[in-house]
């Protein structure tokens, strides 16, 4: 049997042969668009070679990876530089929720897609009115015989441009008297390439547009294409939620020092280092990271447990926004220029630091996260939202 050093001299290998020089680097955060047809043709070698995969059970097309594999697997990808991969929404948000939430028919309908990279996935959670409080969603899906047909607006979704499907969080039925607002609304697989569906791209600081809007205007999705009952979408999307925050998250970690290395070597060449409180902040942060890599090998080797997932979200969002901040003091006067482009560091400094300023909001802003841990795990008072 192969031991775990063998599978990492595997992976090793596979990615020195295929993450040429163009892809090296492409498609980091703020940077979705980079390079997107290359990427793609790659993250589509990488599922034809079974790694995209590796964490799903054999039975579902996977490999049934250990953890500690997978953890593997993400330091390799990260270490070798590879690609920001097009596919991940797919394989580590839609395909887990499937395979445990899903009927048989959903299951053979969409796994394959999701396995090869052909069919390519969006979430559609936030909108406008309702970001990081998600039981305020009011796009609406009423059946019409053998269809949902869904009016509404989501906002913040990432790849809507280039995907084949999002799966939509709307509101099915009213709320009944007395529940809770999480009643009634449903999860729901749909169509992006139809008509009644528009996408247009938000521009950001970064200068690039990943981020989209989305309207609803009597689009429409079969009736069987609602994962779970329909009136139980809350319990299916949070179980998407927890999915999304796995041993890729290690990987992510890798990156982090990846780029902590690269500000330390600016700060030599600048002199930075001659400022005590540059060194101290350096210091801070390499401390930080290594401690949030163990919380987080610790969480993940353990059973689940309320909070996990959202106090290692709380952690490392706002350590890249302190590293984002870190790196324009070092940087100087250059850290302020309003051309991009002129400078290839300056520029990627740049982008991390408007890039992070959106890392304690998306996918549940820090204040919301808070006020779950609050609730949910310390059992203090409910916030009071009006």
């Amino acid at each position: 049997m192969q031991d775990d050093q063998e599978f990492r001299r595997e992976i090793r290998d596979w990615l020195a042969a295929n993450v040429t020089d163009d892809l090296r680097g492409a498609g980091g955060a703020g940077r979705e668009n980079e390079a997107f047809s290359r990427r793609l043709d790659f993250t589509r070698r990488l599922a034809a070679a079974g790694w995209s995969t590796l964490a799903w059970p054999v039975e579902h097309g996977g490999r049934g990876a250990s953890l500690q594999r997978q953890v593997i697997f993400h330091e390799e990808y990260a270490k070798a530089g590879a690609p920001g991969r097009v596919d991940h929404i797919g394989i580590t948000m839609v395909g887990p929720t499937l395979m445990q939430l899903g009927t048989d028919r959903q299951r053979e309908r969409f796994l394959p897609g999701i396995a090869t990279a052909t069919e390519l996935w969006c979430q559609g959670y936030s909108e406008p009115g309702a970001g990081s409080d998600l039981a305020a969603v009011t796009t609406r899906a009423e059946l019409d015989g053998d269809h949902w047909v869904l009016t509404g607006q989501k906002v913040w979704t990432s790849l809507a441009h280039v995907a084949d499907w999002c799966f939509v969080l709307a509101r099915t039925a009213p709320i009944p008297e007395g529940a809770s607002r999480h009643a009634g609304l449903s999860y729901l697989l749909v169509p992006m390439r139809q008509p009644g569906v528009t996408v247009r791209p938000i521009r950001q600081l970064t200068g690039d547009s990943e981020f989209n809007e989305v309207f609803f205007d009597g689009a429409r999705t079969e009736r069987d294409l609602v994962v779970g009952e329909p009136g139980q979408g809350w319990r299916v999307a949070m179980a998407t939620l927890g999915f999304e925050r796995g041993a890729a998250t290690v990987g992510q970690q890798v990156g982090f020092q990846r780029d902590l290395d690269d500000l330390v070597a600016l700060a030599r060449r600048t002199g930075a280092t001659d400022d005590p409180a540059v060194r101290e902040r350096l210091t801070r942060a390499w401390i930080d990271l290594t401690v949030l890599r163990a919380h987080t090998l610790r969480v993940l080797s353990a059973p689940p447990s309320a909070g996990t997932a959202t106090v290692i979200k709380l952690l490392w969002s706002r350590w890249r926004q302190g590293l984002g901040e870190l790196a324009m003091t070092i940087l100087g006067p250059a850290g302020v220029a309003s051309v991009t482009g002129d400078d290839g560091e300056a520029d990627r400094w740049r982008r991390l630091f408007l890039f992070s300023r959106a890392d304690t909001i998306y996918g549940g802003s820090n204040e919301i996260q808070r006020g779950i841990l609050a609730e949910r795990v310390l059992g203090l008072p409910r916030q009071d939202r009006r």
